[in-house]
């Protein structure tokens, strides 16, 4: 068995930071049935542009691939009853909406323990449950400005900038799931669940860490570096090169010594303005006055061989292009493939979490609905006519084969 094979979670989940933190879960073999909402067509993340047709997106793709799906309109009694039967053989219900939402949905733990006492309620919203800004939909453009990440992002000169990638999104969801996975042990344990109230916030702010540390207690104020420079470690940095850039890093004094080998400057060792991490930092504006015009004088090509030659922390500065044809992307099995009915064979990318040695197993992301029958029949044990009752009393929405005819045109977003 996988590790997480007996674990099933109902997930009420959208778009990325919830579903990037299942997925991983999904992975280990952990069942996730996904409740999209029929009346706003499901997970918003199916639509996401550029690479968007119909309910098919690859940006839907990357967060949900071996999940399953059901659509369920909770705010019918029906489907209301089919989501609580789900919480009843189920380990866990998962969510990501805003922080006043699932006291609205009736999700918590207060509301669902009388159905299952040891059901874990992991809510991971923008703001968490309580506070000020609990109300507010948390998104990670806004977190990474409000927890002062983009102030430490980008050139000394320049603008604040957002990182690359949505961070704060995807280290939410692995912190999601971290709670998760030790309210379950918990809940196993002590036949007790419990709620985790976990956000993007909580997130961003904690992972301030070592600035947020020497602020709080020493007054320290951050400040952007020059080409990516580490804020107290000299060099450790990018640095241009003839035909691109590349990172050189002296995370110990040997690298340091080592890399006046490589430069074929012996004298910088023994350069007093040099001698030690404290004098390196002092004396930064000296030293990389040196360093940056020799950078220059090869490839880096030219510049790695000798560099992973001595054992010096570095590598090149990748386009998404390189870094996915590196050869050690390969080798770790980080692109795998699925067949999707729309596209084909579809190219995805593996989860880093890995527990033993036997590979995980792929399915594509499910089409929305399409796992009715099994969740129905297999984890409930609904037969037939009992699927058919639900589904004229509006369980699964109106454009359900069974499903009742539409009486609104509103959206009936529940967030």
């Amino acid at each position: 068995m996988r590790p997480l094979e007996d674990v099933r979670i109902v997930s009420l989940e959208q778009y990325g930071a919830g579903p990037f933190g299942s997925l991983h879960l999904a992975d280990l073999g952990a069942e996730i049935i996904k409740i999209e909402d029929p009346r706003t067509g499901g997970d918003v993340g199916r639509y996401v542009p550029p690479y968007a047709e119909g309910e098919d997106s690859l940006f839907h793709e990357a967060f949900n691939r071996n999940k399953r799906s059901v659509s369920v309109d909770l705010s019918t009694p029906a489907g209301r009853t089919v989501f609580e039967e789900l919480v009843r053989v189920s380990d866990a219900v998962y969510s990501n909406l805003r922080g006043d939402v699932p006291a609205k949905l009736g999700i918590t733990y207060d509301d669902l323990k009388h159905i299952n006492p040891r059901i874990v309620c992991c809510s991971l919203t923008g703001f968490g449950m309580t506070g000020p800004r609990a109300k507010e939909p948390g998104y990670d453009y806004i977190l990474q400005g409000l927890a002062g990440w983009m102030d430490l992002t980008g050139e000394p000169d320049g603008p604040p900038a957002k990182s690359g990638l949505s961070l704060v999104d995807y280290s939410g969801g692995y912190v999601a799931v971290l709670s998760l996975l030790a309210a379950l042990h918990a809940a196993r344990r002590d036949g007790v669940g419990m709620d985790c109230d976990v956000s993007l916030y909580d997130t961003a702010i904690s992972m301030l860490t070592y600035p947020g540390v020497w602020h709080l207690n020493a007054g320290f104020t951050p400040v952007r570096t020059r080409h990516s420079a580490h804020p107290s470690l000299v060099p450790f940095q990018n640095f241009r090169a003839k035909d691109g850039w590349l990172v050189v890093g002296c995370a110990k004094e040997k690298f340091w010594q080592r890399l006046t080998a490589v430069l074929e400057r012996p004298d910088l060792a023994e350069d007093p303005r040099f001698a030690t991490f404290a004098d390196r930092q002092r004396n930064a504006a000296d030293l990389l006055g040196i360093l940056e015009p020799l950078f220059l004088t090869r490839t880096v090509a030219e510049w790695l061989e000798p560099l992973y030659a001595a054992s010096i922390p570095c590598g090149p500065v990748n386009d998404v292009a390189a870094a996915l044809a590196e050869e050690h992307t390969a080798a770790r099995n980080l692109v795998v493939e699925t067949e999707h009915p729309r596209y084909g064979t579809l190219k995805n990318l593996a989860s880093p979490v890995r527990a033993g040695a036997e590979p995980p197993s792929y399915r594509r992301a499910p089409q929305r609905g399409e796992d009715l029958a099994h969740v129905t029949a297999e984890v409930l044990g609904f037969t037939g006519e009992r699927v058919a009752e639900l589904a004229a009393a509006g369980a699964f929405g109106p454009d359900h084969p069974f499903g009742p005819a539409p009486d609104r045109a509103d959206g009936g977003d529940p967030a």
